[in-house]
């Protein structure tokens, strides 16, 4: 997995000045956690789910896998009608994921899953 620049239609990935300490010192474990919450909070508005998570690493995940076993009875229920629709969700569903991380210095790292 590479690093990579955020992902379409995410906002800035650093919370707000407030989330930091004033005299300039990295953050200590607590501080680490809430800007964590914050960066998680702004993707499951965006639509996201988390899949796992850590202290200082969430892994968060958009899509559904497609259920093959129920398209596969529903084509042979329907002659094979519904073969069409089964393709065209293989070919345009996709998962995808991304590791959301907060370093030492409070800054988030994002990661992209395999495809």
């Amino acid at each position: 997995m590479r690093p990579h620049d955020e992902p379409r239609g995410w906002g800035a990935l650093q919370p707000p000045p407030g989330y930091y300490s004033a005299d300039g010192r990295p953050p200590d474990e607590m501080q680490r956690g809430l800007i964590l919450d914050w960066a998680v909070n702004q993707r499951i508005a965006s639509g996201w789910r988390v899949e796992s998570r850590s202290e200082t690493q969430v892994v968060m995940v958009r899509g559904n896998p497609l259920n093959h076993v129920l398209h596969a009875l529903l084509t042979v229920f329907t002659c094979f009608l519904w073969g069409a629709v089964w393709l065209v969700l293989a070919v345009t569903n996709k998962v995808e994921r991304v590791s959301l991380t907060v370093d030492a210095q409070g800054r988030i790292v994002s990661v992209n899953g395999p495809p």
